[in-house]
């Protein structure tokens, strides 16, 4: 909590004074006309908007209810930083609880949100919650977070200004959303059916261009090679890539672990640029990924991982990536998915028998520039969505009163 003494007019208030948990109990909610069902999976972490939903009719087993203008909270492994603000009513899990102001002539139901998304607040609910696999924090440990409640006119001011942001922000959000759906389209079209109109002959993949031949993974690849199966440190000689280090059909070095090598080693699982890794065993949802590697410095890469090398005498690596991340290339991959008692694994035996379209050279060269641009447009866009939601950050932290994180003091 800020040390700053109070501004005129604001003061030091307990949550708990302000707000109450709703709580509200719907034990027929199909019968009475409420029709979606909201689960801790449903909310986005940091965005208020709840774009996700189950159905009512579906069946359910939760019974607390919710209406417009609450806030809720998920109070499951508060560190995921779950606050939506309800803008039509439903069942939720009770996981979520249901704020709302006890006075609106005290606090507005429409700032309730973002004091809730405040870095004050979530620290106060990591540092109140219990459990060593699935921490929660409780409503009776949340009652007494403190915090600095402006005027009722300020905190219109305040509100409308965080909602303005909080609009920025959204319009950023879907900008990436059309222009990963446009990506997925494209990702389909341009790998199996090229650009523009052409006649087409029929395959075993399906319709593909009359000129263009089909090839197993195997035919287009001169390496297909399984990790290095050896304890991982938190320090070491060499990054080494698992399966948390994909992005979007990227490799990305995101929460790595070391191991040290001999030199024969490291020169057989050295990842080069144009090197494609592929996940073979995890859950269900997750196997199958594929992503092309890029990065600077020297990466070794983990057993539950394939490398792949493209015969750039026949296919670009780009081309192939892109393919293998489309629609179709994964429902190819994953026709070889055999599950097993927690894992689902697809061999690299498996993995070479993927049938894989193959254009002319110069056609390949024409669409991975297409989707390379479209990626380009893509990291733009993040970096949009990144900066709005930072300058979103910064404003609650400032405007609800709580310390500004040194992160963000600058934007």
């Amino acid at each position: 909590m800020s040390t700053q003494s109070l501004k005129p007019g604001w003061k030091m208030v307990k949550f708990g004074e302000v707000v109450k948990n709703a709580n509200l109990v719907e034990r027929e909610p199909e019968a009475n006309g409420v029709e979606k069902i909201v689960g801790l999976e449903h909310i986005d972490p940091e965005n208020l908007h709840i774009r996700r939903w189950n159905s009512v009719v579906d069946g359910t087993s939760f019974t607390r209810k919710f209406v417009p203008g609450q806030t809720l909270f998920g109070k499951r492994r508060a560190y995921q930083r779950k606050v939506a603000y309800a803008e039509f009513e439903g069942i939720c899990s009770g996981d979520i609880l249901t704020f709302e102001p006890k006075n609106r002539k005290v606090l507005l139901p429409e700032l309730l949100p973002f004091i809730c998304q405040s870095n004050a607040f979530f620290d106060h609910a990591l540092g109140t919650s219990a459990g060593s696999l699935s921490p929660r924090t409780s409503w009776t440990a949340l009652q007494d977070f403190e915090f600095q409640l402006p005027p009722l006119d300020e905190q219109k001011r305040i509100a409308e200004i965080l909602w303005a942001a909080d609009e920025a922000f959204n319009q950023h959000q879907q900008s990436n959303d059309n222009l990963m759906s446009v990506k997925r389209t494209l990702l389909s079209r341009l790998t199996v059916r090229g650009i523009g109109q052409q006649a087409t002959q029929h395959t075993r993949l399906g319709e593909i261009p009359v000129h263009w031949r089909l090839a197993t993974v195997e035919d287009v690849t001169s390496i297909c090679q399984y990790g290095l199966s050896i304890p991982l440190n938190e320090s070491g000689q060499y990054p080494i890539l698992r399966m948390m280090n994909y992005d979007d059909g990227r490799i990305i070095a995101n929460d790595l672990k070391y191991v040290d090598l001999d030199d024969s080693d490291f020169n057989s699982f050295k990842v080069h640029k144009g090197d494609i890794l592929f996940n073979r065993t995890n859950s269900a949802d997750l196997v199958g990924k594929v992503g092309i590697f890029d990065l600077e410095g020297d990466y070794v890469f983990a057993s539950y991982l394939v490398r792949l090398r493209a015969d750039e005498d026949q296919i670009l690596p780009d081309f192939l990536n892109y393919y293998l991340n489309s629609g179709l290339g994964q429902r190819r991959l994953l026709a070889y998915a055999t599950p097993g008692v927690s894992q689902t694994n697809i061999s690299a035996g498996n993995l070479k028998k993927v049938l894989v379209p193959l254009p002319p050279m110069e056609e390949q060269k024409q669409i991975v520039e297409v989707l390379n641009n479209l990626e380009l447009r893509k990291h733009l866009q993040r970096n949009h969505v990144a900066e709005a939601q930072k300058c979103l950050a910064a404003l609650i932290n400032n405007l609800v009163g709580a310390t500004i994180a040194e992160e963000v003091s600058h934007v």
